[in-house]
């Protein structure tokens, strides 16, 4: 008797310990995210599973929280309360779960201590109070084993399933588009070889007709050279002659025989020869949010103007010491902010020799002299002209952040010769393509300022494209660790003069 009236006792301890857990925890986290209710607010909209519904889900969460919390005090709906509390807490680990595994970028819409923790952390933390709701059901009097452990897998699929209905319906980004219709061309290019690179987090800094140099966005000193000829990658380290400033997003651009690392939050571009990759201050004049090289005493940035306060153009001419800088603030239009609206990618095209600037979130992109004298502005045949932008405004920073509703309608792309190459995430008319194992390349003749067709890359679901750079016949792209490259056929790309440097592989393509 003894005996029973022990484990009795040890039972209804645990159930109130967990319980006691729980109640602290969604008291804690709810009043965490009420006492800065904006920031959650605001951190939920750029959630690409919960923006569209960011208003409710601000204040039903918390509220959830604490109505859960409420009913753990009370031992008439205690155990109702623990069946809450594990569905509650499987819907935030699928949460979770989604956003690391298929989301384009990872959010935070925790507070409090959570923040602190790392997302492998987060789960681990989320599992254990998973297992502590399961155990105090399991421990309460109320109905069979077998019958909680029913209800408990059945919350389980419920609670998945609503956080995998929310990211079907969330994260499907307005790629449909039946206002154009795309000319697809068969077998445009062969591909000529695959680079296993280890890790996804390099980038194409340059390219020439016997390598191509890969930066490293986590180890910025490091510049590989893929050797066409060999078919191999060498790692190198560069040495730059100052460290200690503070580095924010340290980026290497290859323009041989030099190469070229800047970061624009601080004003200064260091320059070095490929032969000894020693670098030196080249250049520390404006801060800058991107800049392309032109030549060996020329190079295009991408600034904020002194005088609108909006993204504007510059030119950075440097022959012997003497460094001169000249800005145009009337070619980058504004729409909205004049800065996230404004964004793009500012391209160099050595044929024409003059810099073309591809808006993001438009259809348009501006091709201009070297000397930022504007040429043109060019349409791409998607028919977003003003962008479409989620905007949350931060009045602590006083700074917009960008919201996951926002619509990318140019995502990464490259020139070389007569062509534009544009990455589009937008399906046309007729178009079924799978985005998730399907890369969409829109070309265009900027000679003849007009649309000429679009090709696909094909991808392993979960390696998309990150960034692919063109020269003569030869295309290369990165899909997560690997590097591939593609020989280009001259019945489609007229590349002039470029073409020697796909002589390793001729003997290799004949045959495909």
């Amino acid at each position: 008797m003894l005996v029973i009236q022990h484990s009795k006792r040890i039972r209804l301890l645990l159930i109130k310990g967990s319980s006691f857990l729980f109640i602290l925890l969604f008291v804690y986290a709810a009043i965490s995210k009420l006492l800065d209710f904006e920031t959650f607010r605001v951190q939920l909209a750029q959630s690409p599973l919960l923006s569209a519904y960011a208003g409710f889900i601000a204040w039903a969460v918390p509220g959830i929280e604490i109505l859960i919390a409420c009913l753990l005090i009370m031992e008439r709906f205690r155990t109702l309360a623990l069946y809450a509390s594990f569905t509650l807490m499987v819907m935030f680990t699928a949460y979770i779960y989604i956003i690391l595994n298929f989301s384009d970028f990872v959010p935070c819409s925790c507070g409090g201590v959570l923040e602190d923790l790392s997302w492998t952390q987060h789960l681990i933390f989320n599992a254990v109070f998973i297992v502590l709701a399961g155990t105090a059901v399991f421990l309460g009097k109320q109905g069979n084993n077998k019958m909680k452990l029913f209800l408990l897998v059945t919350l389980a699929i419920i609670g998945i399933s609503i956080v995998a209905l929310l990211f079907a319906f969330s994260e499907k980004k307005m790629h449909r588009n039946n206002a154009f219709q795309r000319r697809y061309i068969p077998q445009p290019m062969e591909t000529l070889h695959e680079f296993n690179l280890e890790w996804d987090s390099y980038y194409i800094a340059g390219m020439d007709k016997e390598r191509i140099y890969l930066g490293n966005y986590m180890a910025p000193l490091y510049l590989d050279e893929v050797d066409l000829e060999e078919q191999k990658i060498e790692k190198f380290s560069v040495w730059v002659s100052d460290t200690t400033l503070p580095y924010r997003r340290i980026r290497t651009a290859v323009q041989p025989p030099y190469f070229y690392l800047g970061d624009g939050t601080v004003p200064i571009v260091f320059r070095g020869n490929l032969s000894d990759r020693k670098a030196y201050p080249y250049y520390n004049e404006a801060y800058f949010t991107h800049f392309t090289i032109a030549d060996t005493s020329n190079f295009g940035i991408v600034s904020i103007s002194q005088t609108t306060g909006n993204n504007t153009l510059g030119i950075v001419n440097k022959k012997d010491s003497k460094v001169s800088v000249s800005f145009n603030d009337s070619i980058l239009r504004k729409q909205v902010d004049g800065i996230i609206d404004s964004d793009g990618t500012l391209l160099w095209n050595e044929q024409h020799q003059g810099f073309i600037y591809v808006y993001r979130y438009r259809n348009t992109y501006e091709v201009i002299e070297k000397q930022l004298n504007p040429l043109f502005s060019g349409r791409t045949i998607d028919t977003i002209s003003k962008a479409i932008l989620d905007l949350a405004y931060y009045k602590k920073t006083g700074q917009y952040a960008l919201g996951a509703k926002s619509v990318v309608v140019n995502k990464s792309n490259a020139t070389d010769g007569d062509f534009l190459f544009i990455e589009s995430e937008r399906l046309g008319k007729f178009e079924d393509t799978d985005l998730e194992t399907t890369s969409i390349i829109d070309v265009y003749n900027i000679t003849g300022q007009s649309y000429a067709f679009s090709f696909r890359l094909y991808h392993d679901k979960g390696r998309e494209l990150t960034g692919f750079k063109v020269y003569g016949e030869l295309l290369a792209a990165i899909f997560g660790d690997t590097l591939i490259l593609y020989k280009l056929k001259p019945a489609y790309f007229d590349t002039g003069s470029n073409t020697t440097h796909t002589g390793p592989y001729q003997e290799k393509t004949e045959h495909l």
